[in-house]
């Protein structure tokens, strides 16, 4: 598999490279790649069905400067920022049959990843639909996009994080998993006891990611960025 270790200048400019990465996948009939990134900066990221004013303290984020985003992906609202690895595996579900289930597939993915931690990390265990944790306590959000033959899985790493940003910029969602018993944000979220380059060394090995990829999509990225990452409309679509 091709690797990439790519983090652009923009909150928006990343969430349009992990979407041309797709694209190019589609067009090219077959070409998997695992990237990974991380921004400097707090910035909220809405699923694609989620809803910005039940999601977010937009008024909180407008005082702090905190950007909001939003990315092609399913699954519920994150805030990224330092200390929060972006992993994004491209995959081809031809090669992969058993991706083509969603369920199956988040099963799947997320127990090579929560394998991939064991040695710093054990008793990694997959939680409602698509969270990895340790104990009760979700490190990991999780989410993806379907082609009709690629699959993109956009996750979330916390390993060095500022858990009380979370509750400053995000609202208590409306929609939870049974297993998080109606907790708070800090009671319910948790950050690994690690470091990027160990956790970017263990997903490239759950991957066999060894391949680097020099010729990123730049063109389709740019093209992106203006017609959906960086516009209003798109971000506080309903």
């Amino acid at each position: 598999m091709r690797f990439l270790n790519v983090t652009l200048p923009t909150p928006e400019e990343n969430l349009a490279l992990d979407e041309a990465l797709l694209g190019a996948a589609e067009d090219a009939g077959s070409s998997e790649t695992l990237r990974v990134w991380e921004i400097s900066r707090p910035c909220v990221v809405l699923g694609y069905f989620c809803k910005l004013g039940a999601d977010v303290n937009v008024a909180q984020c407008e005082t702090d400067g905190v950007a909001i985003r939003r990315r092609i992906s399913g699954g519920g609202t994150v805030l990224i920022g330092r200390g929060c690895l972006n992993f994004t595996p491209v995959l081809d579900m031809r090669r992969r049959p058993a991706l083509r289930d969603v369920g199956r597939s988040h099963t799947l993915i997320l127990a090579r990843i929560g394998e991939a931690l064991a040695e710093k990390c054990p008793g990694v265990t997959h939680r409602g639909i698509s969270d990895l944790c340790l104990g009760e306590r979700k490190f990991s959000g999780n989410a993806q996009r379907r082609r009709r033959d690629q699959l993109l899985h956009h996750g979330t790493i916390l390993y060095d994080f500022d858990l009380d940003q979370i509750s400053r910029y995000l609202r208590e969602p409306i929609r939870q998993p049974d297993y998080r018993a109606a907790r708070s944000h800090g009671d319910f979220i948790t950050s690994l006891r690690a470091d990027a380059p160990w956790l970017i060394g263990r997903l490239c090995a759950a991957w066999d990611a060894n391949e680097p990829l020099a010729d990123w999509p730049s063109e389709l990225t740019a093209r992106l960025v203006a017609e959906r990452y960086a516009r209003p409309e798109w971000i506080h679509r309903r």
